[in-house]
């Protein structure tokens, strides 16, 4: 009996058991991946170069500080840490890796809607709208939209 190449069958035949994960995830989710863990592993070192007297300009989401020791500094390395923790989960195929970057789409949006919110309370009622909600939010669909098939998926 011969055997049907797989790419010739339509993709709503394929179980989605036998879809890799990685085929799950947009080319623009794997680019962010790369960028995020790159910065996923410079964040500690930013922490110690703080504590060392080095001033090192950190921003995300719109908090800003040059002091990587402050209380926003120690935040934005930990959302850079979750970013890199994240961005391994989805580059090695691990089980929690959706889940985990669900959280972070709702952590970063949250972030950004607070301080959006700051801003237009506290600065002579001026709204400053941020652009990381542009790409927070097809990030977020796109983690629930492929949630399930993740989770039963095989490794690639």
């Amino acid at each position: 009996m011969q055997e049907i190449p797989e790419d010739l069958l339509p993709e709503n035949i394929i179980p989605l058991s036998l879809i890799e994960r990685k085929k799950l995830l947009p080319w623009w989710i794997k680019v962010f991946s790369w960028i995020f863990l790159v910065c996923g592993v410079i964040a500690p070192v930013t922490l110690i170069a703080g504590l060392v007297g080095y001033s090192i300009d950190l921003s995300i989401y719109g908090l800003t500080t040059t002091d990587p020791t402050s209380l926003i500094g120690i935040l934005i390395i930990v959302i850079f840490t979750l970013k890199g923790i994240v961005s391994f989960g989805f580059l090695q195929q691990k089980d929690w890796a959706v889940k985990l970057g669900i959280v972070d789409a709702i952590l970063g949006t949250a972030i950004c809607i607070m301080l959006m919110s700051y801003s237009l309370l506290n600065s002579e009622m001026r709204f400053s709208f941020r652009l990381e909600l542009i790409l927070l939010t097809p990030y977020f669909i796109r983690l629930l939209k492929i949630k399930s098939a993740w989770e039963s998926a095989v490794k690639g």
